[in-house]
């Protein structure tokens, strides 16, 4: 199969799908990699409205507008994700997205995997940082910790996906939902709502609860008058992972971070998107994907330096 890394020094070409804050903080990723090009921005409302910062890119309604697109980057909710990358994938255009409900991420994975080998193009799903860049974190740790218990403890932090989730939710006009931990994987949710005139606090609330989003967390939904007042976008995660190398025990591990979660699941996006490139048809989560792939650069060189 030829890709883009075997022809000269063409660059790849990705539509960005969706223009919200993962949409934003893609845009900017994009403009930063030097061996990448922005062929169009898609959005509900295409051109109407252009924003000034997107003055220079085609801005359309519908991807079939835009021109030679490689890699369709899914800025979208995540339930309309499968949607959009099978109608994208039998374009034969690659896609990445950041698909986070964590326990349908295998039946999506079955299901892209046919439209794209029906397409002849390639999906990396769940390309987030959970799942996503702490999915390979966590497998790394496993493979040198064979047995043992793995701990991944987020926040405190806003949840994009949970957030969008409500928002979705009838006479829900806006919504923060908050990732407390509270220690060995388990977390708490607090969900504060604005809402429509005329809803009801208690048929809002029941329906947060029931969502899969929510329903194996302790949830807690409060109604403010102001979520904007409330918004903050960063993130984090603290994994732990103790366990035992070959027969020796109390091997502990743990890796941080505090991020800023547009930006951060954006450039996992992008890279995602890179790897597209290389490999052949079909779904891929990311600890199926060689991390080099990820990488922009000459192979060798890059060995040299991170090996």
């Amino acid at each position: 199969m030829v890709t883009k890394t075997d022809k000269s020094m063409d660059k790849i070409r990705a539509a960005v799908v969706g223009y919200g804050n993962i949409g934003k903080s893609v845009v900017e990723a994009l403009q930063v990699a030097p061996d990448f090009e922005i062929a169009g921005i898609v959005r509900r409302s295409g051109a109407e409205n252009k924003p000034a910062e997107l003055a220079n890119y085609e801005v359309v309604k519908d991807i079939k507008e835009l021109k030679d697109v490689d890699v369709a980057i899914l800025a979208t909710p995540t339930r309309k994700g499968e949607e959009h990358a099978k109608e994208i994938l039998a374009m034969g255009i690659n896609t990445v997205d950041s698909f986070d409900i964590h326990t349908q991420i295998t039946s999506l994975r079955r299901s892209l995997d046919e439209s794209g080998k029906k397409g002849n193009a390639v999906a990396i799903i769940s390309a987030g940082w959970d799942p996503g860049s702490d999915s390979v974190v966590r497998a790394l740790l496993e493979a040198i910790a064979p047995k043992g218990i793995t701990y991944t403890n987020f926040g405190p932090g806003r949840s994009m996906g949970h957030s969008v989730a409500v928002r979705a939710i009838e006479g829900v006009k806006d919504a923060l939902s908050m990732t407390i931990p509270t220690g060995t994987g388990i977390h708490r949710r607090m969900v504060y709502v604005e809402l429509e005139e005329g809803a009801d606090f208690k048929v809002v609330e029941a329906a947060v609860k029931a969502d899969p989003y929510f329903v194996n967390d302790e949830t807690h939904v409060k109604q403010v008058p102001c979520v904007d007042d409330l918004n903050d976008v960063g993130h984090g995660v603290n994994l732990v992972r103790k366990g035992v190398s070959g027969t020796t025990h109390n091997q502990l591990f743990e890796f941080n971070m505090k991020i800023n979660n547009p930006a951060l699941t954006a450039q996992v996006m992008v890279c995602c998107a890179r790897a597209t490139m290389r490999h052949q048809p079909g779904c891929y989560t990311m600890i199926e994907v060689p991390v080099i792939d990820l990488l922009h650069g000459d192979r060798e060189e890059l060995i040299a330096h991170l090996v």
